[in-house]
């Protein structure tokens, strides 16, 4: 069996840039195991495959190397990438079916715009093995149902964090957000999954369906400008409206192939 595959640097203008995500158009689903094997070969943070449903929508899923989740945001634009920039889509937006609900991602000149749910994090008193293996402990921490949010002082502080994964491998829920004012954007942040497979995610959509929440209530503003500064870098721009989170990207293609299995 052929598959064709697709590989697209999400919220980045640039090769080699952003967070590369792998795209698998498919015909029909095969056995789970099969796309979980698929994606642990590819060895992204994630693999999107896909199946049409209608002219304008689709069912979406991810895979990590080592799991499914429920929400990945670089993957979707990566995915709405593939759809009207290789395959003909023409008609905005696109909606996908997922494990999340419905997702749209509509086509905005350049970039394409997510319309993701809002998951706000509350207070929270951190466990010994976050801070440890955060290395420097927070001003804030903050918990929802899937992350940990994390708010340091200054963008310095969040890139100079050299994590031990072996103690955050032991944080349940096992996600973490280190955050922090921007200098020339409103926010920085990055991102932790040992639990998922992913050590350092490069740029993460799904977070900042937490982390937006958070900084418009701070900032006392709806619309902002954020950076994900992993080693590679991202961007986003991002809006707060009501429950849902809407950040917009630009996506570049680096390659195309097939999967022979």
């Amino acid at each position: 069996m052929n598959l064709p595959i697709f590989w697209v640097d999400a919220f980045t203008d640039r090769a080699f840039g952003g967070n590369p995500a792998a795209v698998v158009p498919l015909e029909e689903w095969p056995d789970d195991g099969l796309l979980q094997r698929i994606a642990n070969e590819n060895g992204l943070s994630e693999t999107a495959f896909f199946v049409r449903t209608g002219p304008a929508r689709a069912r979406l899923r991810w895979f990590t190397p080592a799991v499914e989740v429920d929400l990945c945001g670089h993957a979707t634009l990566g995915t709405a990438h593939v759809l009207f920039n290789e395959l003909g889509q023409e008609a905005s937006p696109f909606v996908f079916d997922t494990k999340s609900g419905p997702l749209s991602v509509s086509r905005k000149g350049a970039m394409f715009e997510l319309d993701f749910p809002s998951r706000p994090a509350a207070p929270a008193e951190p466990p010994p093995n976050l801070v440890r293996g955060l290395g420097a402990r927070p001003l804030e921490v903050h918990r929802s149902e899937r992350m940990w949010l994390c708010v340091y002082a200054a963008a310095g502080d969040v890139i100079s964090l050299a994590p031990d994964f072996g103690a955050l491998s032991r944080v349940v829920p096992g996600r973490i957000i280190p955050t922090a004012p921007g200098g020339d954007c409103d926010f920085v942040s990055r991102f932790f999954a040992p639990d998922a497979g992913v050590p350092e995610d490069p740029v993460t959509g799904s977070a900042h369906c937490t982390l937006v929440p958070y900084w418009a209530k701070r900032l006392g503003k709806a619309k902002l400008h954020a950076r994900q500064v992993s080693r590679r870098g991202g961007e986003l721009w991002c809006e707060l409206d009501g429950d849902r989170v809407r950040m917009a990207g630009h996506g570049v293609g680096y390659l195309r192939g097939s999967i022979r299995v």
